[in-house]
Protein backbone atom coordinates (compact mmCIF):
# COMPACT_ATOMS: atom_id res chain seq x y z
CA UNK A 1 0.00 0.00 0.00
CA UNK A 2 1.39 3.20 -1.10
CA UNK A 3 0.48 6.99 -1.69
CA UNK A 4 -0.38 6.84 -5.44
CA UNK A 5 1.01 10.65 -6.97
CA UNK A 6 1.13 14.08 -5.23
CA UNK A 7 3.34 15.82 -2.88
CA UNK A 8 3.85 12.43 -0.78
CA UNK A 9 3.98 10.06 -3.82
CA UNK A 10 5.65 6.72 -3.41
CA UNK A 11 5.10 6.70 0.45
CA UNK A 12 4.58 3.15 1.41
CA UNK A 13 1.80 3.09 4.22
CA UNK A 14 1.13 0.99 7.01
CA UNK A 15 -1.90 -1.06 7.48
CA UNK A 16 -3.65 -2.22 10.89
CA UNK A 17 -2.03 -5.47 11.99
CA UNK A 18 -5.23 -8.06 12.13
CA UNK A 19 -8.32 -8.95 10.25
CA UNK A 20 -10.08 -5.95 11.85
CA UNK A 21 -9.52 -3.88 8.63
CA UNK A 22 -9.45 -4.42 5.00
CA UNK A 23 -7.60 -1.79 3.36
CA UNK A 24 -8.21 -0.24 0.11
CA UNK A 25 -6.04 -1.58 -2.21
CA UNK A 26 -3.97 0.49 -4.71
CA UNK A 27 -5.98 -0.87 -7.93
CA UNK A 28 -9.47 0.25 -6.50
CA UNK A 29 -7.30 3.57 -5.08
CA UNK A 30 -5.98 4.34 -8.77
CA UNK A 31 -9.29 3.79 -10.06
CA UNK A 32 -11.25 5.81 -7.41
CA UNK A 33 -9.31 8.85 -8.15
CA UNK A 34 -9.27 8.54 -12.06
CA UNK A 35 -13.03 8.83 -11.76
CA UNK A 36 -12.42 11.63 -9.32
CA UNK A 37 -10.29 13.42 -10.76
CA UNK A 38 -8.63 16.73 -9.76
CA UNK A 39 -8.76 17.61 -6.15
CA UNK A 40 -9.36 21.32 -5.44
CA UNK A 41 -6.98 22.59 -3.09
CA UNK A 42 -10.13 24.29 -1.06
CA UNK A 43 -11.35 20.88 -0.38
CA UNK A 44 -12.22 19.14 2.75
CA UNK A 45 -12.44 15.76 3.47
CA UNK A 46 -13.69 13.02 5.58
CA UNK A 47 -12.27 9.79 5.85
CA UNK A 48 -14.52 7.76 8.03
CA UNK A 49 -14.08 4.21 9.29
CA UNK A 50 -10.28 5.67 8.22
CA UNK A 51 -8.46 2.06 9.26
CA UNK A 52 -4.64 3.13 8.17
CA UNK A 53 -5.85 6.75 6.84
CA UNK A 54 -4.86 5.15 3.11
CA UNK A 55 -7.73 6.87 1.65
CA UNK A 56 -7.28 10.26 2.95
CA UNK A 57 -3.70 10.74 3.04
CA UNK A 58 -4.02 10.00 -0.71
CA UNK A 59 -7.00 13.13 -1.06
CA UNK A 60 -4.19 15.56 1.02
CA UNK A 61 -1.05 14.23 -0.75
CA UNK A 62 -3.29 15.14 -4.54
CA UNK A 63 -4.27 18.91 -2.68
CA UNK A 64 -7.50 18.34 -0.70
CA UNK A 65 -7.19 21.40 2.18
CA UNK A 66 -7.80 19.31 5.12
CA UNK A 67 -8.94 15.56 5.67
CA UNK A 68 -10.63 14.40 9.46
CA UNK A 69 -10.17 10.65 10.11
CA UNK A 70 -12.39 8.79 12.06
CA UNK A 71 -11.77 5.60 13.87
CA UNK A 72 -12.58 3.85 16.55
CA UNK A 73 -9.60 0.87 16.64
CA UNK A 74 -6.71 2.10 19.30
CA UNK A 75 -4.47 0.42 16.56
CA UNK A 76 -6.48 1.97 13.72
CA UNK A 77 -6.30 5.63 15.20
CA UNK A 78 -1.90 4.57 15.76
CA UNK A 79 -1.05 3.85 12.32
CA UNK A 80 -2.90 6.49 11.27
CA UNK A 81 -0.98 8.73 13.31
CA UNK A 82 2.54 7.16 11.83
CA UNK A 83 0.95 7.30 8.26
CA UNK A 84 0.27 10.93 8.61
CA UNK A 85 3.87 11.66 10.26
CA UNK A 86 5.65 9.56 7.92
CA UNK A 87 3.70 11.44 4.71
CA UNK A 88 4.31 14.97 6.58
CA UNK A 89 0.87 15.74 6.01
CA UNK A 90 -0.11 16.69 10.03
CA UNK A 91 -0.46 19.96 9.58
CA UNK A 92 -3.78 19.41 6.86
CA UNK A 93 -4.79 16.76 9.48
CA UNK A 94 -7.45 16.10 12.58
CA UNK A 95 -7.67 12.10 13.69
CA UNK A 96 -10.20 11.18 15.98
CA UNK A 97 -10.54 8.09 18.02
CA UNK A 98 -14.11 7.77 18.38
CA UNK A 99 -17.17 5.89 16.96
CA UNK A 100 -18.48 7.55 13.83
CA UNK A 101 -22.03 8.66 15.41
CA UNK A 102 -19.89 10.81 18.32
CA UNK A 103 -17.40 12.20 15.53
CA UNK A 104 -20.32 13.37 12.83
CA UNK A 105 -22.24 14.99 15.56
CA UNK A 106 -18.82 17.08 16.85
CA UNK A 107 -18.19 17.82 13.29
CA UNK A 108 -21.82 19.02 12.47
CA UNK A 109 -21.80 20.91 15.84
CA UNK A 110 -18.56 22.75 14.12
CA UNK A 111 -20.76 23.14 11.13
CA UNK A 112 -18.36 21.65 8.36
CA UNK A 113 -18.52 21.12 4.80
CA UNK A 114 -17.24 18.40 3.63
CA UNK A 115 -16.44 18.30 -0.43
CA UNK A 116 -15.57 14.34 0.05
CA UNK A 117 -16.67 11.62 2.17
CA UNK A 118 -15.04 8.51 1.63
CA UNK A 119 -16.84 5.77 3.57
CA UNK A 120 -15.48 2.13 4.17
CA UNK A 121 -17.14 0.28 7.24
CA UNK A 122 -17.03 -2.94 8.36
CA UNK A 123 -19.34 -4.83 5.75
CA UNK A 124 -22.47 -6.84 7.03
CA UNK A 125 -22.67 -4.36 9.96
CA UNK A 126 -25.17 -1.83 7.91
CA UNK A 127 -22.96 1.23 9.12
CA UNK A 128 -23.36 2.68 5.33
CA UNK A 129 -27.08 3.10 5.98
CA UNK A 130 -26.24 4.90 9.08
CA UNK A 131 -23.42 6.72 8.86
CA UNK A 132 -25.06 8.26 5.55
CA UNK A 133 -28.29 8.97 7.40
CA UNK A 134 -26.32 11.13 10.29
CA UNK A 135 -24.47 12.73 7.52
CA UNK A 136 -27.75 14.04 6.58
CA UNK A 137 -28.87 14.85 9.64
CA UNK A 138 -25.68 17.13 10.84
CA UNK A 139 -25.93 18.32 7.58
CA UNK A 140 -22.22 17.61 7.05
CA UNK A 141 -22.16 17.67 3.50
CA UNK A 142 -20.82 21.11 0.80
CA UNK A 143 -23.09 21.95 -1.68
CA UNK A 144 -21.04 19.86 -4.82
CA UNK A 145 -20.33 17.21 -2.16
CA UNK A 146 -19.06 13.21 -3.89
CA UNK A 147 -19.69 10.77 -1.14
CA UNK A 148 -17.29 7.24 -1.68
CA UNK A 149 -18.52 3.79 -0.09
CA UNK A 150 -16.72 1.15 -0.34
CA UNK A 151 -18.92 -1.70 0.30
CA UNK A 152 -19.44 -5.30 -0.08
CA UNK A 153 -21.03 -5.89 -3.28
CA UNK A 154 -24.42 -6.79 -2.53
CA UNK A 155 -25.59 -3.66 -0.40
CA UNK A 156 -28.48 -2.19 -1.67
CA UNK A 157 -28.33 1.38 -2.10
CA UNK A 158 -31.37 2.04 -3.72
CA UNK A 159 -33.20 4.05 -0.90
CA UNK A 160 -30.29 6.91 -1.29
CA UNK A 161 -31.23 7.47 -4.75
CA UNK A 162 -34.13 10.26 -4.26
CA UNK A 163 -31.11 12.55 -2.52
CA UNK A 164 -28.20 11.25 -4.49
CA UNK A 165 -27.25 10.23 -8.19
CA UNK A 166 -25.40 6.72 -7.37
CA UNK A 167 -23.06 5.37 -9.77
CA UNK A 168 -21.60 1.70 -9.09
CA UNK A 169 -18.24 0.05 -9.76
CA UNK A 170 -17.70 -3.70 -8.78
CA UNK A 171 -14.60 -4.63 -7.92
CA UNK A 172 -14.44 -8.58 -7.49
CA UNK A 173 -16.52 -8.58 -4.13
CA UNK A 174 -15.70 -5.31 -3.37
CA UNK A 175 -17.93 -1.62 -4.91
CA UNK A 176 -17.02 1.42 -4.69
CA UNK A 177 -20.59 4.07 -5.26
CA UNK A 178 -20.33 7.22 -5.79
CA UNK A 179 -23.01 9.15 -4.17
CA UNK A 180 -23.13 13.40 -5.79
CA UNK A 181 -26.36 16.02 -4.91
CA UNK A 182 -24.87 18.31 -7.57
CA UNK A 183 -22.69 17.17 -9.88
Amino acid sequence: MRVITGIAKGHKLKAPKGMNTRPTTDRIKENLFNIIGDIDCNSLVLDLFAGSGNVGIEFLSRGAEKCYFIDVNISSYKVILENIKKTKLNKKSEIYRTTYDKALRVLGNKNIKFNYVFLDPPYNKDLVKKALNFIDVYNLLAKDALVIVEHEKKLDLSEFSSKYHINTRNYGDTSISFLSIGR
